[in-house]
Parts: structure tokens; C-alpha cells; sequence
């Protein structure tokens, strides 16, 4: 799930109100047109975030590596993949920094309906080719993967892995061990949570306590010793002020949820954007983008800031 990720708020006029990063509140989509400039101006780009940390520090990231090839390029923030999704089907959103296998659903049920089986899937290679058989015919490339992945994850205390030895899902399921487990409600009957951990990793989850998905009070109740496991993800930059760390999911429970360029094909479709932002592939980690995400959420550093001194400290653009 792309859970408080995707923040898919409820189409109110409030959620309508979209802004231009590091500017003041600017008009909403719908008031600003063809934000991209005339059909001739090839040489501006928009690049759409979806206002939250790490999507606010990709879409800087992409902004600045095309910068770097000579486009123009302005934020917009749109909290709401219902908004940007459109939007960047009809031009108004150019490129957006998305995740395979959740985008890879989201299109699959706009396209066969909500209860149609998910195409995500722990395979890479397949979840990429379903999710470009469904992006094509909408006028959208999806470039390549990244090694930067934000997907569902699992903590323990570190003086528990120590205690017990564990490094991977596996290890715990070893011990059989019964577990409490700090997730959302629906932890209870998605199939790559509770019963995953179970069926895949044998491990006794003896309940779920809703709490949420990476929450301040999830990780207190592990911390605490109240629940021994919480949900998290991959990039969640908080984990060691709770004495959190993750273990491996080492039989691939979780869906590829790599990072993916996605871009409108008649705007931003050419070489060069795709060589601008495959540039970031060959560097971005999913340790580093945890990293990104701590000096925002917890150093109160400015994204564009950050995503600056990342991109120079790689040597891809200047300092």
C-alpha cells in the first residue's frame, strides 16, 4: 500500500489547492491551464510531487538533473494521484518520480476495475512489464528502475536482534517466537502483511495492534516492548530514534516498489530527459534516500536543499 505515501485524500476543494515549490499557495490546477507553457515551448518541464518528503526530494532531484540539459522546469506539488495522474496523462504534469508495483495496481484498476487481481508483484522484471503495457496506451513512458526502492518493511528493537540473533524475516520465524505486531488495520487480511509474515516466514503473529503504518505510536509500542514488530518502510528516516532496525525480507514478501521516472511521451519522452534522470539510477540507494528523507523530516533542512548538495556530492551537477 502506498499507504500515508500515496495520501489519497478526499477530493475536496481543499485537496485542490495546489502549490509551485517554494513559492507562495498558487492557483489550482484547473486555474493554471497549460501550466506547461504553449505547445512550442519544448523546452519547459513540469515535474509533479506528490507533497511528501521523499516524492518532494525526487521531484527536486529530477528538476535539477534536467536543468542540467538545458529545460526549464517549475514544481508542482498535487497531493492526490486521482489529480496528478490525469494531469499527467494530458500534459499539464510532465515527468513524476512514482513506484512500480503501486502504480503498476493503481493503472491495472483504473483500467480492469478495483477488483480486478493486482499486476504488482516481487518480481522487478514482471511488475515492469505490466506496468508499461498499461502506461503505453495512456501516452505515458515508464523509464528505468532505480535501485532505490520504498517499499513495506518490518523493525524490531536492535537489543531484540541482538537478543535473538536476527537479521532476516527468516531468523524470525526461526524462533518461534509469538510477536505482536504494530500496523494498520488492514495489516489483518493483506496478504503481503500478517498472513504473509505467517504463511512465507512462519512467524506467530498473535495480533495486530492498529496503530498504523510507521506512526510515532507504532514504533513507541516496539520500543516500549508493548508489540515486538512494527510495519514500516524502506526509507523511513526515524527508525534509530526508537532503537529500530529492519529485517531483510529475505523470501520477498513485498512488491518491487522501485523508484520510476513516469513522463507524458509527447512532452518529455525524448533521449534526453530519459538520459538526464537515468543518471540518478546509477547512484540513488535506498540507504541514501532514507538518508535524504531523515536531513528533511528530522535536520528541518529545505528538500530542494538537500536534493542539491546530494546531486553535487555525486558529481552530477556542478557545486
Amino acid at each position: 500500500m502506498r499507504r500515508a505515501r500515496g495520501r489519497l485524500l478526499l477530493a475536496v476543494a481543499v485537496s485542490l489547492a495546489l502549490s509551485l515549490s517554494g513559492c507562495a499557495e498558487g492557483p489550482s490546477l484547473e486555474e493554471q491551464g497549460e501550466v506547461t507553457g504553449p505547445p512550442g515551448d519544448s523546452r519547459r518541464l513540469v515535474v509533479g510531487s506528490a507533497g511528501f518528503t521523499e516524492s518532494d526530494l525526487l521531484a527536486q532531484m529530477y528538476a535539477l538533473l534536467l536543468e542540467q540539459v538545458g529545460y526549464r522546469t517549475k514544481i508542482l506539488s498535487v497531493t492526490n494521484r486521482e489529480l496528478y495522474g490525469p494531469a499527467l496523462e494530458n500534459g499539464q504534469i510532465d515527468v513524476v518520480p512514482e513506484y512500480a508495483a503501486t502504480f503498476a495496481d493503481w493503472l491495472n484498476a483504473k483500467v480492469n476495475g478495483a477488483e480486478a487481481p493486482t499486476v504488482g508483484s516481487p518480481d522487478l522484471a514482471a511488475t515492469m512489464t505490466a506496468l508499461r503495457s498499461l502506461a503505453g496506451p495512456r501516452g505515458l513512458t515508464v523509464l528505468d528502475p532505480g535501485r532505490a526502492v520504498d517499499q513495506n518493511a518490518f523493525a524490531v528493537t536492535a537489543a531484540f536482534a541482538a537478543e535473538h540473533r536476527l537479521k532476516t524475516l527468516s531468523d524470525l520465524g526461526a524462533t518461534r517466537l509469538p510477536v505482536r505486531l504494530a500496523a494498520g488495520d488492514e495489516c489483518v487480511q493483506r496478504p503481503y502483511c500478517a498472513p504473509g509474515l505467517t504463511k512465507v516466514y512462519g512467524i506467530e503473529v498473535t495480533a495486530v495492534d492498529p496503530k498504523g503504518v510507521g506512526t510515532t505510536q507504532a514504533k513507541q509500542a516496539v520500543q516500549s516492548g508493548e508489540d515486538q514488530l512494527v510495519l514500516t518502510t524502506t526509507t523511513d528516516a526515524t527508525l534509530d530514534e526508537f532503537g529500530l532496525v529492519l529485517l531483510a525480507d529475505d523470501k520477498n514478501l513485498q512488491n518491487a516498489d522501485h523508484i520510476v521516472p513516469v513522463v507524458n511521451r509527447a512532452r518529455a519522452g525524448g533521449e534526453d530527459v530519459t538520459g538526464a534522470l537515468d543518471r540518478l539510477n546509477t547512484v540513488l540507494t535506498t540507504a541514501d534516500l532514507a538518508a535524504l528523507n531523515e536531513r528533511v523530516d528530522s535536520w528541518r533542512r529545505l528538500p530542494e536543499d538537500v536534493a542539491r548538495d546530494y546531486l553535487a556530492g555525486k558529481g552530477l551537477i556542478p557545486h
